[in-house]
């Protein structure tokens, strides 16, 4: 069977420890909701909607992904606000059930920002220097190998040049990009980045994207790099070292209980590892992003069955869609998919 044979050579190229850090909200739990409308005020934008929080009752399938897809994990980390499902085996050797209040201090708690909760994982305890942090949108849908995430302890990412775009001026999206590329190229120069790590910049693995690498190579700051929204590969000693350059702008991020235009994110070490040449290029092929209530459903389920892409993103993004039955098509998919229950789940 294709999929054992690759199992198999996954056992024998691991070559170092990889944690991953998986970040889940129940939205539909009523004290979760009641203490989030403490908090919440009239003002919002797209990071505070209600469609952000909602849960698509998905995270089994998570588990079950990577049980099948990742055996050789080292540990899972996943992190809630004290929230555990009641089918979830906590007594699993590899699971660490990590709640906010555990590594965020406390006058910053409680928040519903993600940009918060992820700014701050270095400080989850025992987590390894190499690890891969999953939102709990992204799913393993096809056999991973450590080398898919790690090359020589250095993190596998894409390095595209972007420009920063909006269509809606509520969007806080496109502010926190612009905060993070200040700090950027506050502290790196763009032509020395590219020029030292000129294979890293200009290689086929990016297909199409080299063109628009080209292009705007000769502007003199960096706009942006092209984020895919699947996984995200660090080591922990980037984030160490940020917040040694930029702790007060980092601790400012968690005045914000929801995600707000001044904030910074996670993306911030992601730009730095890039601008550092501490990465490997991979290329943009590797996993897919999908917008929900956008993208043909038909065609994100195909590719969920057929192992399309080795991991996808599911983005709630639209307060419009047709939940009920989107979710229900997805479940499908997934159960065909995953049949089986995964170790990490109570048999019932």
């Amino acid at each position: 069977m294709r999929g054992n044979r690759i199992y198999a050579e996954g056992f024998e190229e691991v070559t170092e420890k990889i944690d991953f850090v998986m970040l889940w909200v129940d939205g539909n739990d009523p004290q979760w909701q009641r203490r989030r409308a403490l908090y919440s005020s009239d003002e919002k934008d797209n990071g505070s909607a209600g469609n952000r929080f909602r849960d698509w009752g998905l995270l089994r399938y998570w588990f079950r992904g990577v049980e099948r897809f990742a055996p050789w994990v080292n540990r899972i980390f996943f992190v809630t606000d004290g929230q555990v499902p009641s089918w979830l085996n906590r007594e699993h050797p590899r699971l660490r059930l990590v709640s906010h209040k555990e590594y965020i201090p406390e006058k910053y708690l409680p928040t519903f920002n993600s940009n918060v909760i992820e700014l701050w994982m270095h400080r989850i305890p025992d987590l390894g220097e190499h690890f891969v942090l999953f939102n709990d949108d992204v799913y393993l849908t096809a056999p991973v190998l450590q080398k898919d995430f790690f090359r020589n302890g250095l993190p596998v990412e894409s390095a595209l040049l972007d420009l920063i775009t909006a269509t809606d001026p509520e969007d806080c999206f496109p502010y926190i990009l612009n905060n993070i590329f200040a700090v950027i190229n506050s502290h790196f120069d763009k032509k020395q980045v590219i020029r030292k790590n000129a294979g890293k910049f200009f290689t086929v693995k990016y297909g199409a994207d080299l063109v628009r690498n080209l292009l705007l190579f000769p502007f003199q700051y960096f706009s942006c790099f092209r984020d895919l929204h699947i996984t995200s590969s660090y080591c922990k000693s980037t984030f160490v070292k940020v917040w040694e350059e930029e702790g007060d702008l980092l601790e400012q991020c968690g005045r914000n209980r929801f995600r707000s235009k001044s904030d910074l994110s996670h993306w911030l070490m992601k730009s730095w590892q890039i601008c550092e040449g501490n990465f490997y290029p991979r290329s943009r092929r590797w996993g897919r992003h999908f917008e929900l209530g956008d993208d043909d459903l038909d065609l994100i389920c195909r590719s969920i069955e057929k192992e399309k892409y080795r991991a996808v993103c599911l983005n709630d993004s639209s307060e419009w869609i047709d939940f009920d039955s989107t979710k229900a098509r997805l479940e499908e998919s997934f159960a065909r998919t995953f049949p089986a229950c995964s170790q990490f789940e109570i048999y019932r």
